[in-house]
């Protein structure tokens, strides 16, 4: 018996083959075909992956902005009603809680998208500095959620959805209410792979129907099931962090390069923005680069990274990324060394092989 746990749709995962890991104390899905297919249909045509792994916290209350401007480094105030917006969590010494997604369901309405493995630990850190009129709830158990992504994917979700126009929704807005194949759900666009695509937010019992109905409407577009494996390299190769790799609690956002989502001239004051704004004033001594191999070796996480005798970093995230057909990485190292062009080693199996700074993201969409 395994104390791993499963979303609603593992049994459905051995109609497609899939071979399923341990992720975070999760019993899912690394792949279904390879990951190199998957990888490769959500960059040309559309895939489709099971995140209902994913927490969900809603935050209620006339409290709940002041509220989570104390608790998040973005600027929540400048968030609307239908919309969605990228942000970090932190500790008081600037290092990271977990970064997330809020949407702004209404007025003092908003729901919180977590990552997998800190449900728990998110959950007790937003009670435990929870102040004022604020309710919070984990709903976690009782959503599913799916990740249509793809150049085709508003074409594919078009033939399920009545009454709503796909197009209307824009990045990093969603739409409540929609009927897809009669069910009802929310539709946000904000995308973990760097291709356009779909987030649906279900009703647990409603998720195995519309795993089902949105692959038979993609089956002429070639559509196919997608796992973590093809999740990790598209997102890696867009260059967006993962938790617990480009982001820990001894990684701050700053570091991670996603300071775009830290706000230090936001009027409220956030945990962890004192430590922050030393980081930024006084410079940062360490920070994300890309990397790509000269000799033959793939960087994996963890492998540490030298100039001459000195360790100045280590790899977060690295793989054979399947579009560029080379042999790439993301680092945390010391500033004096991040340079473009700039040449390193990465301790592989005892050697010490060549690899050289290169330019992020490895991955844009053109359209």
């Amino acid at each position: 018996m395994t104390d791993l746990k499963r979303t609603p749709l593992f049994d459905v995962y051995k109609e497609h083959g899939a071979k399923t890991i341990d992720f975070g104390g999760w019993d899912l899905p690394v792949q279904f075909s390879s990951i190199k297919e998957e990888h490769t249909a959500v960059r040309t045509k559309a895939g489709l992956f099971d995140v209902s792994h994913m927490g969900e916290i809603t935050v209620k209350g006339t409290g709940s902005l002041d509220y989570l401007q104390k608790m998040m480094t973005n600027d929540i105030g400048k968030l609307e009603n239908g919309a969605a917006i990228y942000t970090a969590m932190c500790y008081e010494n600037g290092g990271t809680v977990d970064d997330l997604l809020i949407y702004k369901l209404e007025n003092y309405d908003y729901l919180l998208i977590v990552n997998a493995s800190n449900i728990e630990k998110d959950y007790k850190w937003l009670l435990d500095h929870s102040e004022g009129d604020v309710q919070l709830e984990n709903i976690s158990g009782q959503v599913g959620q799916l990740a249509l992504q793809g150049p085709l994917a508003e074409k594919v979700l078009a033939k399920l959805v009545s009454g709503t126009q796909l197009s209307n929704i824009g990045s990093f807005q969603f739409q409540k209410g929609v009927a897809i194949s009669g069910k009802k759900t929310l539709i946000s666009r904000t995308g973990y792979t760097g291709e356009d695509g779909f987030e649906i937010y279900c009703d647990q019992k409603d998720t195995i129907d519309l795993w089902k109905a949105i692959l038979d409407a993609g089956k002429e577009y070639g559509v196919v099931p997608c796992g973590l494996g093809a999740r990790d390299t598209l997102r890696f190769e867009a260059t967006l962090a993962l938790y617990g790799q480009e982001l820990t609690a001894d990684i701050s956002p700053l570091e991670a390069k996603i300071g775009f989502a830290v706000k230090l001239d936001k009027e409220a004051d956030f945990i962890g923005k004192v430590a922050l704004k030393e980081q930024k004033e006084n410079g940062l001594s360490r920070k994300i680069m890309g990397i790509e191999m000269i000799d033959r070796g793939i960087p994996r996480h963890g492998y540490p990274v030298f100039v001459g005798e000195e360790q100045i970093g280590f790899v977060t995230t690295g793989t054979q990324s399947p579009t560029l057909q080379k042999n790439v990485g993301l680092a945390l190292m010391n500033v004096e060394h991040a340079t473009i062009d700039h040449e390193v080693q990465v301790g592989i199996r005892g050697k010490r092989l060549k690899a050289k700074v290169v330019k992020t993201p490895f991955y844009k969409r053109t359209k």
